[in-house]
């Protein structure tokens, strides 16, 4: 018997009959669909090839636009990522504390932040930098996306790294606690190290949010970020907004997956380096997991 019997019956000849027509009538309602939308584009004069011929043939779409745009996504997500990450690591393990005045401060900021939509956090930063501060009009939107991505990303990203460390086996700090490491140690040289492994899978997808939610900026607050270029692009190449908007979303595209990519390698460079305990935390996961102890009670 099978280990997939287990979770459920084999189909027999007349369900798998209906799963292939199943399948097929999906296949043929999503060509219907597509034909359909290709066809308003069309009749738009969407899928013409003057539409799309700037992208080829005018170097300036590039060099005026397209990446001076995407010069500053990778600006605002590194910046982002750069503070997200470390302050998450640090509410994450203030969240493990056995110490109240150190776990309930932190657990109420990261609960606070992790509660406000990102979109939100940028427009009120950028209201409190437009009124208490003198940064530049020209680079405060800037200022507000990174703030709104760091206060957010890093409230989920205290998540992760708490579940990361949770997630590995009691007897590792147990283990080290034995020894007479003190309590920084064993979190700095045991825990930590083990838990990266399980907590790259979500710390990758959290990267990759950074990075796309950095068009909200420019949605919304005139960032001058790779989606915002869609405006001046539309307006002086003939409207082509079908156009426009496919290469940007190629754009984005190939930039998450080179990310993804190199986190694959690293996670899979970590492993072959050392054992780890084989647990995985998900994206999400954090979300279901309701511990709130420290770590020395779990």
């Amino acid at each position: 018997m099978s280990d997939l019997s287990v979770l459920y019956d084999a189909p027999g000849p007349r369900a798998r009959a209906r799963n292939w027509l199943y399948t097929v009538l999906f296949f043929a309602l999503l060509a219907l669909v597509l034909w359909w939308v290709l066809s308003a584009m069309a009749d738009k004069d969407q899928l013409t090839a003057d539409k799309w011929r700037p992208f080829v043939d005018d170097s300036r779409v590039w060099t005026t636009y397209l990446l001076p745009g995407l010069l500053e996504t990778l600006k605002a997500a590194a910046l982002s990522i750069g503070i997200a990450l470390p302050l998450g690591a640090v509410l994450g393990i203030g969240r493990l504390s056995e110490h109240r005045w150190v776990r309930i401060p932190a657990g109420v900021v990261v609960e606070f932040f992790r509660s406000i939509p990102v979109l939100l956090m940028m427009v009120f930063a950028n209201q409190i930098y437009a009124q208490s501060t003198d940064i530049e009009p020209e680079i405060r939107p800037l200022y507000a996306v990174v703030t709104g991505l760091v206060l957010y990303n890093a409230s989920v990203i205290a998540e992760i790294v708490r579940s990361g460390i949770l997630s590995l086996p009691l007897g590792q700090s147990d283990a080290a606690k034995a020894i007479g490491m003190r309590k920084w140690q064993v979190m700095c040289f045991v825990l930590l190290p083990q838990a990266v492994t399980a907590m790259l899978p979500a710390l990758v997808s959290q990267l990759v949010v950074i990075v796309k939610d950095t068009a909200l900026g420019g949605a919304m607050l005139g960032f001058g970020e790779l989606l915002n270029q869609h405006r001046e692009i539309t307006a002086n190449y003939g409207a082509n907004t079908i156009a426009t908007f496919t290469v940007i979303a190629v754009i984005f595209i190939l930039l998450n997956l080179l990310l993804t990519t190199f986190a694959s390698w690293l996670e899979g460079y970590i492993r072959r380096g050392k054992k780890t305990t084989g647990a995985v935390v998900h994206t999400g996961a954090t979300d279901d997991m309701g511990f709130d102890e420290p770590l020395g009670k779990h």
